[in-house]
C-alpha cells in the first residue's frame, strides 16, 4: 500500500507519484512517513528529502526549508527552494554557506527574528554542503 506523494515548490508542482516511503528534514529531526502515519504538519529545515521505493532511495532532493502535511495515505512537501541531489552545486554551495556564515556571525543577537533568521540559513547552508559530500552523494 504506497502513500501518495506531492514535492510543491514556489513554482509548480516538481512531483506526484505513489512511493513506499518518504524521509523528511523536520524541524526536530528526520522523520520517516509510511502509509497509515499520523497526522501532522512540521516544518522542515534545510536537508535532503529520501523518497523510497522497493526499499531502496530512488531520488533525492535538497530543500532549504518549508513545511510538510501529512496524513494517513499522503504526504506535501511544500518547499521554500528544492534542487535535485544530483544538480547541487559544490562551488554556490561553499559560497552560500561563506555568506550564511558571514551574516550569522554579524548579526545582533538581541534582534530573536535577525538572529532566527540567520540561523535557519547557516543550518541550511550547511546541510547544501553536507548533502554533496563525498559519501552522501551517493543513492
Amino acid at each position: 500500500m504506497p502513500i501518495a506523494l506531492e514535492i510543491i515548490s514556489p513554482e509548480k508542482l516538481l512531483l506526484a507519484r505513489d512511493v513506499d516511503m518518504v524521509v523528511i528534514p523536520g524541524t526536530e529531526g528526520d522523520i520517516g512517513v509510511l502509509p497509515g502515519h499520523s497526522k501532522l504538519i512540521t516544518g522542515l529545515r534545510g536537508g535532503l528529502v529520501d523518497i523510497y521505493e522497493k526499499n531502496q532511495v530512488t531520488d533525492r532532493f535538497f530543500v532549504s526549508g518549508g513545511f510538510a502535511e501529512i496524513t494517513e495515505s499522503r504526504i506535501a512537501v511544500l518547499a521554500d527552494e528544492i534542487v535535485p541531489q544530483a544538480d547541487l552545486d559544490a562551488g554556490k554551495a561553499a559560497e552560500a554557506l561563506a555568506q550564511a556564515k558571514a551574516a550569522y556571525e554579524a548579526v545582533n543577537q538581541n534582534d530573536t527574528d535577525a538572529y532566527r533568521e540567520a540561523s535557519d540559513k547557516l543550518i541550511s547552508a550547511q546541510a547544501m554542503v553536507d548533502a554533496i559530500a563525498p559519501g552522501k552523494a551517493e543513492k
